[in-house]
């Protein structure tokens, strides 16, 4: 996804009504088109999730259980995640990825976590969310755990704003191109419940305009009658300062790319840790 530029988008000072139903009747409406898209442009996205997992803390000791999301479920994994081996339970990293699309290339990734170095080891619960039922129900059907895996995959459809997790159950929150749709009021929010939702020392990886931006809104975005796009941003010091001030974060990476293959955009990416001792 990118941001629009000056000659093919429209500021907004107010948020547009029903934003979050016509965004979903958008995506519903391309996901063909944009899922090629994304196909052809997932070269830096998947550059920072790597980053991301590299990060994460070592295992727990113990195992603990699936967070439950408010939103409803449709999961499917590959067996009894607490009954791994036959020693010691293997303890599950618990992923969540807000605007997962139809799970390619990241919901993927995610789940083949378990499968590089940096996851020997581990088994994976991804919850993976969009706004698009469409894309979701893709995702249903092609993103699936490893076979013979103890890994699970819960795909919720909704309004990302409508989700809950227990404090301190998460391991790490992936949000891509996907925060920059909500109005920047509900931003800050988010950000503050996913500082809730993560373990100590869990991370949280996003990217984010890099201009000051209440409001753009396209019509016709990558040239589709049905792609009505809304976006909203407030730049990167702000940005910056709503993850540490506002959600308590500690920024672990920050960096603005100006190009994701090819097609010039820029975005700010963020890394940030939750504190490793948490006042839940």
């Amino acid at each position: 996804m990118e941001l629009p530029t000056p000659e093919t988008s429209v500021p907004e000072t107010s948020v547009p009504e029903n934003v979050k139903e016509r965004l979903a009747a958008s995506y519903d409406a391309i996901a063909a088109s944009y899922n090629a898209w994304t196909a052809q442009h997932s070269g830096l996205r998947l550059h920072y999730v790597e980053k991301l997992l590299q990060l994460l803390p070592p295992l727990p000791s113990v195992n603990d259980s699936s967070p439950s999301s408010c939103s409803g479920s449709g999961g499917s994994g590959g067996g009894n995640p607490t009954a791994a081996s036959d020693s010691a339970p293997v303890p599950m990293t618990h992923l969540v990825e807000l605007g997962c699309g139809a799970g390619f290339p990241v919901t993927q990734a995610l789940l083949e976590f378990p499968d590089t170095p940096a996851g020997r080891g581990r088994r994976v619960h991804v919850t993976a969310n969009d706004l698009s039922a469409t894309q979701v129900a893709l995702g249903r059907e092609g993103v699936l755990p490893r076979a013979g895996s103890h890994d699970q995959i819960e795909w919720v459809a909704g309004d990302m704003m409508h989700l809950s997790f227990a404090a301190g159950s998460l391991d790490a929150v992936v949000a891509l191109y996907s925060l920059i749709h909500l109005p920047r009021e509900e931003q800050v929010v988010l950000l503050e419940r996913v500082a809730r939702w993560l373990k100590p020392g869990g991370l949280v990886l996003a990217n984010f305009s890099v201009e000051d931006t209440p409001g753009e809104v396209m019509d016709r975005w990558l040239g589709e009658e049905k792609g009505w796009m809304y976006w909203s941003g407030f730049g990167v010091d702000k940005t910056l300062e709503v993850v540490t001030r506002k959600a308590g974060l500690e920024v672990v990476l920050s960096e603005v790319s100006k190009n994701e293959d090819g097609v010039d955009a820029e975005f700010l990416w963020v890394i940030a840790r939750a504190p490793e001792s948490l006042d839940l």
